[in-house]
């Protein structure tokens, strides 16, 4: 399979305030990269687009060459998924700013994001604007999740809420696999989704089933589509 690296040269000039803010971008679909880094580059801001990666072995390579002031991840990656690669990132450079940019939804992931030592949180289907803020905040130091989630988060600390989730006994890859069963995938279609084989795929199924105590393939199904529904 032929390398997504790329190392680009720099096409923005210095800010007031010094150079560029330099970005790595790992995600593997080669046209969202391109879209990505001509929003970034056209925006107002000093943000260069130095690096891109499809995979998570590739994006620490770049990370390590580039040394960049962020990296933006997708969740879902060939091989070792964005949380196992944020996780790799803060053991090698705990001051480099991650900003998750995914299609998974964000009350499902995005604690998990960021107990695992990302800075902020964004889903794909959010608008335009909302990326570049998110960019702009996680580099000032700042957590960055929407609205929604941040009113969320702060109501369930008000309250007290501490309930235990049983999915909370599912590892990153589990719960990325319980949630596409949940929107009706089949093993075969989450395989090609995550760039595994479906006897892996098949082999997750058996753990979740055995964390969450349940009989067989079937109620997995069943209880993640209710678990998708509570979280809606």
């Amino acid at each position: 399979m032929k390398s997504a690296t790329t190392i680009k040269e720099s096409s923005k000039p210095s800010s007031k305030s010094g150079r560029a803010k330099r970005i790595v971008i790992v995600d593997d679909h080669p046209l969202f990269r391109k879209g990505l880094e001509q929003l970034i580059n056209s925006s107002d801001d000093a943000f260069n687009i130095c690096g891109e990666a499809g995979d998570a072995a590739e994006g620490m390579s770049v990370i390590r060459q580039l040394k960049p002031d962020l990296a933006i991840l997708d969740l879902s990656l060939p091989g070792a998924n964005g949380i196992e690669l944020i996780k790799n990132i803060r053991a090698e450079f705990q001051k480099l700013p991650v900003l998750i940019l995914s299609m998974h939804d964000e009350s499902l992931y995005a604690l998990r994001a960021l107990r695992a030592g990302a800075q902020g949180y964004v889903m794909k289907q959010e608008a335009l604007e909302n990326v570049i803020r998110a960019i702009r905040e996680v580099l000032a130091g700042r957590p960055y999740l929407s609205h929604d989630m941040s009113a969320k988060l702060i109501t369930n600390f008000a309250s007290g809420s501490n309930q235990a989730n049983p999915t909370d006994k599912l590892s990153d890859r589990e719960l990325e696999i319980l949630e596409l069963f949940g929107k009706g995938r089949d093993v075969h279609e989450i395989a090609r989704a995550l760039h595994i084989s479906a006897k892996t795929v098949e082999t997750h199924r058996a753990h979740i089933k055995e964390k969450l105590n349940l009989k067989n393939a079937r109620q997995v199904t069943r209880f993640a589509v209710q678990w998708l529904e509570a979280q809606a």
